[in-house]
């Protein structure tokens, strides 16, 4: 067969197996959402995923494995989904508080609950907090520079930074309370309220402060 016959029969073929270990990863968040760390199982991801179990365990041949894989892609999934939300954020007179909301989502998305169940048995699981550790890292840091990025702050300026980790620190534990009861108004009275700090004391870029005096 000719080099350009096996490119043909090589791209499905690694298109195929992409597109299985996604379903695996996919499947293994939902299993977490839905499930709880102790409630997910290798079988359960499998059959969720509608991969049998020879093949699962040919990608992932143990939980650990699959846990590993699945650590990324949530971490992954995370950062997207918030820079892609950020991207398409609206400015208008409040901004300050239509970023809010939009972090308030993104801490009580399904991928957060993932995140949260992996957290918790992270604490006494080493292998798992080696693989959740470094990546949670770069999640913060994106988290916290794309929030940087949408409120126009100036973190050159003295507790501009601690603000912006305020925010994130505040936004986070309301997402973890959201999962222990659904309290909408009393997190959008907070946030109303934060929103008015912030637009009060958040030191923010030069052409933010021009774009606010022209309105």
């Amino acid at each position: 067969m000719t080099s350009g016959g096996v490119a043909t029969t090589r791209v499905p073929q690694e298109e195929r197996t992409r597109a299985m270990r996604q379903r695996l990863l996919e499947a293994t968040l939902q299993c977490l959402v839905e499930h709880g760390w102790s409630g997910t199982s290798t079988t359960l991801v499998s059959q969720r995923a509608g991969v049998s179990r020879g093949a699962q365990l040919h990608h992932f041949p143990t939980k650990a494995d699959l846990v590993v894989a699945a650590v990324e892609h949530i971490a992954t999934v995370r950062r997207e989904e918030l820079a892609q939300a950020a991207a398409a954020l609206p400015r208008d007179q409040r901004r300050t508080r239509e970023v809010l909301e939009l972090l308030g989502e993104h801490f009580t998305a399904d991928v957060f609950a993932a995140a949260l169940e992996l957290w918790v048995a992270a604490r006494t699981d080493p292998q798992l907090l080696a693989a959740v550790e470094p990546l949670e890292r770069v999640t913060g840091r994106e988290t916290h520079r794309l929030t940087v990025e949408m409120l126009d702050v100036d973190e050159s300026r003295p507790g501009a930074r601690e603000l912006v980790q305020a925010t994130l620190d505040l936004i986070r534990g309301l997402g973890l309370a959201s999962t222990i009861s659904d309290d909408q108004a009393r997190r959008a009275r907070v946030l109303d309220r934060w929103a008015e700090v912030l637009d009060h004391e958040l030191p923010r870029r030069e052409h933010h402060r021009q774009e606010r005096g022209t309105r």
